[in-house]
């Protein structure tokens, strides 16, 4: 269907793969749209569906995709939750008019024959990460729809990432490759790993070292490319 509706003369689209963020999207389509509290008349809410089908819509008619697979997190705990326990620990819960959509989203994708990726112990970070990857190892543009900036050190000439925003009231979307990475912090997006590890995030309740913010972790990282280069001159540092 998309493949028509975007491509009236049946032309070859360039394989491309967009990955999704399904999570971020929805999060994004229960918190930033109207009909947010929409129900059913069974009583079901349906509005973040209806919001993240639209988004999603936008996106494959505007990128033209070969490819589309949606990825999702699961409730366990995951290898951070193992290795660091106060990871993610000041985020809130899932509310429950937004939980009770997401099993009726996953019906959805999987009635439209769109792939749904999700793994126990690991985020749909994870999931995207790997699969940008084996796109672009196998010679495929990649799409990567988030509102998630930690997607940003995921981005290479062939990988980039799409991210919905509000201007003025109005929904908008970024494209970023390396060269608007480069232009926004002053990295490559190899170095936005590092950048987090300097500053920390407080999103994922992730301690940086203190008094260390996002100017100057850019401003260290511009002087020294990775953290053990910044560890071996620490002397020369004021």
């Amino acid at each position: 269907f998309y493949r028509e509706a975007g491509n009236p003369k049946g032309e070859r689209m360039m394989d491309k793969l967009l990955l999704v963020d399904g999570n971020s999207i929805m999060n994004r389509a229960f918190y930033g749209t109207q009909d947010s509290f929409m129900k059913n008349s069974a009583g079901l809410y349906t509005g973040a569906v209806y919001g993240f089908l639209n988004i999603l819509d936008k996106f494959i008619r505007a990128e033209q995709p070969s490819h589309i697979a949606v990825a999702f997190d699961l409730r366990a705990p995951t290898f951070r939750h193992e290795k660091y326990g106060g990871y993610k620990a000041a985020r809130k819960g899932m509310p429950e008019e937004l939980a009770m959509q997401m099993p009726v989203l996953k019906d959805v994708l999987d009635a439209m024959k769109i792939t749904r990726l999700e793994l126990e112990t690991y985020e749909a970070d994870d999931i995207i990460g790997t699969y940008a990857a084996r796109a672009e190892a196998a010679g495929l543009a990649c799409r990567i729809l988030t509102g998630d900036r930690d997607a940003f050190q995921l981005i290479t000439d062939q990988v980039h990432v799409l991210l919905p925003t509000t201007r003025q009231g109005s929904a908008a979307v970024e494209n970023y490759d390396p060269a608007a990475i480069r232009e926004k912090y002053g990295v490559a997006p190899s170095q936005m790993l590092q950048m987090k590890a300097l500053m920390g995030d407080a999103s994922d309740n992730i301690p940086g070292i203190k008094g260390i913010g996002e100017k100057t972790a850019m401003a260290l990282l511009a002087q020294y490319p990775s953290i053990d280069e910044l560890y071996a001159h620490l002397d020369q540092l004021d």
